[in-house]
Order: structure tokens, then sequence, then C-alpha cells
């Protein structure tokens, strides 16, 4: 089985798929990537189903593999090269068996993600690979690790790439009303509406916090609240009034009143908001954000179908030898 080494990394890099849905009712919450999306794309983009991969916080590291095999990066654009060689983002690339590649930090965003087109195949938990630590199911990883790969069976497949919309640079945020929505008073989700938020430094993959100048959004008989389920997107009002966002490893439970909850479809752009990012809220109805939602096997088929083959210039492939240039060529004399 091919092998991931791991050189070097940066703090806060983990194994994960699209989590571990159905177990809400055990306590366990769904957990998986923080940005969804960038596992769907980079499914789309290899041609296989969602699989397990890296999710780097803000850094990457130095890893290679003892194999030919085809990787990809999605979600934060990070500095990233195969020995001294830029590695393009949302392009599939082949990282031939002893390179190095060297992932850095994030330019644009919080979330990197590197996969594999035979997925990492560590021993699934409860039908996951993915690592929930709030739960003590995997850990994060270190330098010296090796992580088994599932094998690429073509290797001279033409490199694909995906153009996609930049959801690191945050803006507008959707919101649809909870089951508290309608607690807080108008005046109280009429400035929450209009106020900017900036993104704290404060957060991880249970949720972040959203700093701003001015009063609290608070909600008189908060005590009084019942706790209940919570999802990722919950927009949690704390005693003082400050919002925090949950994400995918958030717990299950909680007492805090919610303001309302950001769309799914939006929730990738909160996810890869980095800390500074200045962010907005739009309530919608309930009707417009039933509109949104789109399964994730439609959501991968939309992303197949934005995959193009990437022209590359002859001049900046190293290995420009080692590919079939020509095919079908005789000695003109074969009957």
């Amino acid at each position: 089985m091919p092998t991931l080494t791991i050189h070097s990394i940066g703090p806060g890099v983990t194994v994960q798929d699209l989590g571990r849905p159905g177990w809400t009712a055990q306590g366990l919450s769904t957990g998986g990537a923080a940005d969804r999306l960038a596992i769907l794309e980079a499914a789309a983009l290899l041609g296989t189903p969602p699989q397990a991969g890296l999710e780097m916080m803000g850094f990457g590291g130095v890893f290679s593999t003892d194999t030919d095999t085809r990787i990809v990066l999605t979600g934060a654009h990070m500095q990233a090269a195969i020995d001294d060689s830029p590695a393009p983002h949302n392009t599939t690339i082949l990282l031939r068996a002893g390179q190095r590649l060297n992932i850095g930090g994030a330019k644009h965003g919080t979330f990197g993600y590197l996969s594999f087109v035979g997925g990492i195949q560590t021993d699934p938990v409860l039908e996951s690979r993915s690592t929930h630590l709030t739960a003590g199911i995997g850990a994060v990883l270190q330098a010296g690790n090796t992580l088994p790969l599932g094998t690429d069976s073509d290797t001279t497949s033409a490199p694909m790439r995906l153009t996609t919309d930049d959801r690191t640079t945050g803006g507008t945020i959707r919101v649809m009303p909870g089951p508290q929505t309608a607690f807080f008073s108008d005046d109280t989700k009429a400035s929450f509406a209009q106020t900017t938020f900036v993104r704290s430094p404060r957060g991880n993959r249970q949720g972040v916090r959203l700093d701003h100048d001015g009063a609290g959004f608070s909600l008189d008989g908060a005590l009084n609240i019942t706790s209940d389920l919570i999802v990722p997107g919950d927009i949690q009002m704390t005693g003082e009034g400050v919002p925090y966002v949950l994400l995918s490893e958030c717990q299950t439970i909680g007492g805090y009143p919610r303001i309302g909850t950001v769309l799914p479809a939006d929730l990738p752009k909160l996810a890869q908001a980095a800390p500074g990012t200045k962010l907005r809220f739009a309530f919608i109805s309930l009707a417009d954000a039933d509109a949104t939602a789109v399964s994730d096997t439609t959501l991968l088929a939309n992303l197949r179908k934005d995959c193009q083959p990437m022209i590359r210039d002859p001049h900046d492939i190293v290995d420009l030898l080692s590919y079939q240039l020509i095919s079908g060529v005789t000695a003109g004399n074969d009957p």
C-alpha cells in the first residue's frame, strides 16, 4: 500500500472527510471538514468519491509519497511547491515518488486541504476517518507520522483544473431563522444585520467568535432557555451578547440563545474567514433558505461538470519526455 510520509508539519493538521452523520442522538456531532465544499471540490477534480485528506489550519508541512500519485490542493490558498516548482491550487498534480511537497502558510483563507486520488486509508471509526478531537477520535498529526494511501491506477491522466468563486474574503453571509430567533427583538435583529463584524483570532474547529464595535446583542430571559439541539452554522449569543458561529466540531446540545443559523451553502465562507476578515449577515426566510439546499450528490455532479483539462506550456513541464507524446506511429510496413 502506498505511504504518505510527514517530514515536518504545522499545528492543527488532521485527517478529515465529510464526517459522521447520524450520531447526534448519542452525543457525537458530525464533525468532518470545516469546509466541506473543499472535500467535494477535490473529489470532482480527482474523479473519485469524497474521501479523507489532510485539513491544514493556517499552515501545512513537508510531505512525500513512496509511489507516484495524483494530488490536489483545495480550500484556503496556501503557498505550495513540489521540490522547486510551484504547485497550483484547485488543479490536479502528479506527485512523483520521493518528491517533497512543501506547503507553507495560508495566503488567503484558513483551512487548506491536501487530497490524494486514493484517499487516506486509515482505519475508519464509526464509518468515517475524520479526526474529532473533542470526542477523542484520532489526533493531531506530527512530524514522522506515516499514513496509508489508496493506489493511483492512472498517473497519466491529463491535469484537471476547477475555477471557483472566492470564499476567503468574507462579505455577506445569509442567515435563516431558528427556534429562538423570534425571542430577539426586532431592533436587536435589525442591529445585528446592520453590524460589520470582524472574525476574531479566537476560533477553532468548534466555532469562531465575531468581534464588533458597540453594544452586545442581548436577550431578556436568556437564562430561562432550555438547552436543546444545536448544529454547525448556529449563531450563539453569550451572556455578554457576543456572537459565536458554530463549526463542524461543535457540541450537540447548547443553552445559549441563537439569533439564527448560517446557511450550509454559506458556511464555507465563514469557516474560511481568516482573523480580521469583515463579515455581514443578512436574514432570509425559511422558504428562500430551502431553495438553496443542494445535496452532496448534486453538488459533486455540478462540480465535475465545471472541471476542465488544464492546458500546460511545454516549457514548464519538467518531465515532458516521460509522457506519450505520439501514438499510433508505425514503420509503415505493418500488415
